[in-house]
């Protein structure tokens, strides 16, 4: 019996220096197992508008060009620009309306405004981008103090750019307009000119090219750039500090109730980014000045 109880403690004592045996054995972990397969399966975080496409209608230059900037920095978010150019007032702003552009780059503020009042669209702003200031270009005159009695002076017929060109008029002295005549003023609102200019309406994208049949010409800066014309070269330009300056800001324009889109909301932050400041900055020589 004396030997079957040695033996039992010496078989315990064995197995204790031993580290452990049956069910101790469990105590000590098993090293991680790093050849595991991840799992790949799990759907990555997509953007909300990857796929997303947006028609936006402008005028060439600077609008287009712009949006051409604009168009890569969307497109890294998954999101298609399609760039629709017209070249009138009217078309961009019908077809903001009906719902064949998501929106348009080519007008001002008070135009827009005024275009809601007289056709009747619903037209807002989703961002206000750029001024260009207008200027007054030669055509048969040189200058200034060499208009002739009766000179022809070539200005936009739209109501919003015919009072922003007499207001530039009445600037350099050419003529004075009824008192608070303003951003309406029309050829009526003449009060004073005494050089008896002939003031000739005509349509906004044709006064580059009847630039030569007149003695001067009010530009809207698109068209002006558009025809190679630096606002550099200008007889005489808006006054930055001027009522054109806040009145005339252009913008990104959208149907109301759209404002709000996300996707509207991220053509804006693009259209409003330092990319697009710099290549304004860049680009147009002071003939489009940045408002962000």
């Amino acid at each position: 019996m004396k030997k079957l109880v040695s033996l039992l403690l010496t078989g315990a004592l064995a197995c204790g220096l031993l580290a452990g045996c049956g069910g101790n054995a469990a105590s000590t972990p098993a090293p991680a197992d790093t050849t595991a397969p991840v799992d790949t399966t799990a759907p990555a975080e997509t953007n909300p508008l990857d796929g997303t496409v947006l028609k936006v209608g402008a005028t060439p230059a600077p609008h287009a060009e712009i949006l051409e900037v604009v168009k890569d920095l969307l497109a890294q978010q998954g999101i298609t620009l399609e760039i629709v150019e017209f070249n009138d007032y009217i078309q961009p702003n019908l077809a903001v309306e009906d719902g064949s552009l998501d929106a348009n780059y080519f007008q001002h503020i008070t135009y827009m405004n005024e275009f809601n009042e007289s056709d009747g669209t619903h037209l807002v702003s989703a961002a206000e981008i750029h001024y260009e200031p207008f200027g007054l270009y030669a055509g048969k005159t040189s200058s200034i103090a060499d208009l002739a009695d009766g000179a022809q002076i070539a200005v936009p017929n739209d109501t919003t750019n015919e009072a922003r060109a007499l207001l530039l008029l009445e600037q350099e002295g050419l003529i004075t307009l009824k008192e608070g005549a303003g951003i309406t003023a029309t050829k009526a609102d003449i009060a004073e000119n005494p050089k008896n200019l002939d003031i000739v309406e005509l349509e906004a994208s044709q006064l580059p090219v009847r630039l030569a049949d007149v003695d001067m010409a009010v530009i809207n800066g698109n068209y002006a750039i558009d025809a190679g014309l630096k606002v550099s070269d200008a007889v005489a330009i808006e006054a930055a500090d001027g009522e054109a300056a806040s009145a005339y800001v252009n913008v990104l324009a959208v149907e109301e109730g759209r404002e709000n889109d996300p996707a509207i909301q991220a053509l804006a932050a693009a259209m409003t980014s330092q990319e697009v400041k710099d290549f304004i900055n860049d680009t147009y020589d002071g003939a489009v000045v940045a408002v962000f």
